[in-house]
């Protein structure tokens, strides 16, 4: 199945549907610890707060290597009313995770609310 994500808003205990995501492949800057990050796609989060379109990569384009999810936290809870204090206290999540088995499926979940998240490799 390759790569996915899921958002669960478990302030409002729903899916974050409309939720901004981005995609990025990270390499590491030869000689240091800096992570250089290039955009592989933009999307918005399906009704259920998942990935839309099937899965970000499929098992035959998926490549061993880091990849980063951006998800739009602030901007998600501003859409839904949320009074926010300013600045937030979490503006973009930046999740970064490595892929070594290609042959398996790689599924990312975001649990968030305006103060806190959490995440896991899902099945």
């Amino acid at each position: 199945m390759g790569l996915s994500t899921h958002v669960l808003d478990t302030m409002n205990g729903c899916p974050a549907a409309g939720m901004s995501v981005a995609l990025y492949t990270t390499e590491r800057v030869a000689g240091s610890d800096e992570l250089r990050a290039s955009l592989v796609k933009r999307f918005q989060l399906n009704d259920d707060g998942r990935n839309p379109d099937g899965p970000l990569y499929d098992n035959t384009s998926l490549k061993a290597g880091t990849y980063r999810l951006v998800f739009d936290v602030e901007g998600y809870f501003k859409a839904k009313g949320v009074v926010l204090p300013e600045p937030n206290f979490l503006g973009r999540v930046a999740l970064d995770f490595g892929v070594a088995h290609t042959d398996q499926h790689y599924h990312v979940p975001l649990l968030v609310s305006p103060w806190s998240y959490s995440t896991y490799r899902g099945s």
